[in-house]
C-alpha cells in the first residue's frame, strides 16, 4: 500500500468534512463518530463537490440535489444518484490521518 499524509486528527470535528487534492484526485476526507473516511469528492449524477455537503449519520449529501452516499461503503442511498463514490483505506499513525488511493476498499 501507498500511504500518504492528508491530514492531522485535530483538524475536524466530528460530521465535518474537508476537501482535499491528492495528484488528480479530488478527495473530501470526513470525521464521523471519531472515526476517518475518504472518498471522491464529486457526486456521481451531477458534477458538485460533496465536501460542500451535509454530513450527518455517516452519510454525506450532495448540495445540489440531496443525493446521499454512505461514507463507509460509498453506496448510492436514494436518488438522483445510482452509482456509488469510491471509498478509500484510511488509517491513523500517531495524529497523521493517511490514505492509499492506489487501492480502493
Amino acid at each position: 500500500m501507498a500511504w500518504t499524509k492528508i491530514a492531522t486528527t485535530g483538524q475536524l470535528q466530528d460530521d465535518e468534512v474537508m476537501p482535499l487534492t491528492l495528484g488528480e484526485a479530488q478527495l473530501a476526507l470526513y470525521r464521523s463518530e471519531g472515526e476517518y473516511f475518504v472518498t471522491d469528492n464529486v457526486c456521481t449524477h451531477q458534477y458538485a463537490l460533496l465536501s460542500d455537503g451535509y454530513l450527518e449519520d455517516g452519510c454525506i449529501e450532495c448540495p445540489l440535489h440531496q443525493a446521499r452516499f454512505d461514507i463507509r461503503t460509498g453506496q448510492a442511498m436514494c436518488a438522483p444518484a445510482t452509482q456509488g463514490i469510491k471509498v478509500y483505506p484510511v488509517k491513523i499513525v500517531d495524529s497523521d490521518v493517511l490514505v492509499d488511493v492506489m487501492v480502493t476498499a
